[in-house]
């Protein structure tokens, strides 16, 4: 029986380890925080359950499908509940539209504020849905390690229908011109790590999993998808050690791995799997004559935005709020901007707000409200005290101002959470919240890759690697993975 370490504990993780044990690998899996679920992790805080990393359950189908490689389904571990509507929009002056789940509704909506968007509206999702099918289908399952995995016809069609070379913005306008539209449509590439101009259009598949898939929300929260693959890698038999730090990768001379170290242990393996930051591993764990990349590599990788967020409980229930609210009521291209071209602390930045308890009221008190604030900032700034109450005071502004909520009244406690969050607990490379940016140069063999350029039985998979960030992308690489290990010890 092969022995598998895997650093950390995310969503690829527990994919990997799940799909490994099935096949008769002996999984260790050793992670650095209390608990499992990575950025996923949750904490309690009077009474108030707060979910500290995801909170958009997109792309349904990728789940079920996770749980049906096991004989089970994703409803054998949580309950789903669609949102309707999905989410709402905060624009200029504090007016708001609410997106609704059923997809008719929001062309009727579209074609109210542009004659002929429910037309295009139409045309625009068959693209998007043939992008979805073809990119979790046909391509996504790559290792992406060569060249030649994409040297055959299905996939070099399936290529042109995906729209590589074109951007996302010239694809968008070519069906779009009102603001509103192009801006409730561009939403979901924001946190992909580049402008719209600059992202290929294959992600309006994003556009496809938004309207189409729709938006759900596990009861109890997101943590509960995390409770649902840990209990099940643990019916497989993989055990779990936490409160430990990986602090060196082990190679041997022959340039196998040999193990991981930790402060007070070391684990032998005769295979290693990262879903630990990539960049942190690669340079700080692995001795220098082991990495695949220079630092430099490292320094000119176009890195997804980092994140100021505030874990809030309220001493009184909110109004004029949905569970999932974009404030997208100041300039949509200079927060992009800001973030992406030339670095810095947002002007007035656009922001999301999570109220949770609006769905599922068994995170909070009775009577009271869990709310989840989140500023995207551009990588590699870190804050202090005074930036990020700063910020505090400007978003819950505002949310006072659109909603009539008198929340910084009501405010039992802020727990902030900011780049400097991201680089302690996670190494996260630039203070990242969301991995590598989508870019085309950035995109299947582009990106670092998942196995390790020099040392044998070394693997990495997650938000660094293939196929990219996000939940379900991270789900699917713990299964590439896998796939890859078993073909090499298959043999």
């Amino acid at each position: 029986m092969k022995k598998v370490n895997i650093i950390g504990s995310g969503f690829a993780s527990l994919s990997t380890a799940c799909f490994l044990a099935k096949a008769g690998f002996s999984v260790l899996v050793v992670e650095k925080n209390d608990q499992p679920g990575g950025r996923a992790r949750v904490f309690d805080k009077e009474g108030f359950t707060f979910d500290m990393g995801p909170s958009w359950y997109w792309m349904p189908d990728v789940f079920e499908r996770f749980f049906n490689c096991f004989g089970q389904s994703v409803k054998d571990h949580y309950q789903l509940t669609r949102l309707d509507p999905s989410y709402r929009i905060f624009f200029e002056d504090g007016e708001y539209f609410d997106v609704p789940a059923d997809w008719n509704m929001l062309a009727e909506a579209f074609e109210k504020w542009e004659s002929g968007a429910a037309v295009n509206l139409e045309k625009f999702l068959k693209e998007a849905e043939i992008k979805y099918r073809e990119g979790l289908g046909n391509m996504v399952f790559k290792p992406s390690q060569s060249i030649l995995e994409f040297a055959n016809w299905k996939t070099i069609k399936a290529a042109f229908q995906l729209d590589l070379l074109t951007n996302f913005k010239a694809h968008v306008t070519k069906y779009f011109s009102h603001p509103r539209i192009l801006k409730i449509l561009e939403f979901p590439v924001l946190f992909l790590g580049a402008t719209p101009e600059k992202t290929p259009a294959l992600y309006s598949l994003m556009n496809h999993a938004d309207i189409k898939l729709g938006t759900w929300y596990p009861m109890g929260g997101m943590n509960q998808i995390v409770k649902g693959m840990y209990n099940l890698a643990l019916s497989l038999g993989v055990e779990f050690k936490f409160n430990e730090e990986v602090s060196s990768i082990e190679v041997d001379s022959k340039g196998s791995v040999s193990g991981i170290q930790t402060k007070t242990n070391f684990y032998s393996a005769d295979i290693v799997v990262v879903n630990a930051d990539y960049a942190h591993a690669d340079q700080k764990l692995l001795a220098p004559q082991w990495r695949s990349y220079s630092a430099q590599y490292w320094d000119t990788r176009v890195m997804a935005p980092s994140s100021l967020l505030y874990y809030c409980g309220f001493n009184q229930r909110v109004k004029n709020l949905k569970h999932h609210n974009l404030f997208f009521d100041e300039d949509f291209a200079l927060h992009s901007k800001e973030i992406y071209e030339n670095p810095k602390w947002p002007t007035k930045p656009l922001f999301y707000l999570s109220a949770p308890s609006i769905t599922d009221p068994s995170i909070a008190p009775a009577g009271k409200e869990n709310l989840f604030f989140l500023i995207p900032t551009a990588p590699g700034i870190i804050e202090d005290e005074q930036i990020s109450n700063k910020y505090f005071d400007f978003i819950t502004g505002k949310v006072e101002k659109y909603t009539g909520n008198e929340i910084r009244k009501e405010l039992v406690f802020k727990v902030p959470f900011g780049p400097k969050n991201f680089v302690a607990d996670y190494h996260a490379h630039k203070a990242n919240a969301y991995g590598l940016a989508n870019t085309l140069m950035q995109t299947a063999i582009f990106k670092p890759s998942m196995k390790s350029k020099k040392v044998k039985n070394l693997f990495f998979a997650g938000q660094l690697t293939i196929p990219g960030p996000g939940v379900p992308p991270s789900i699917i690489s713990g299964e590439v993975v896998a796939n890859e290990i078993l073909r090499q010890f298959s043999k």
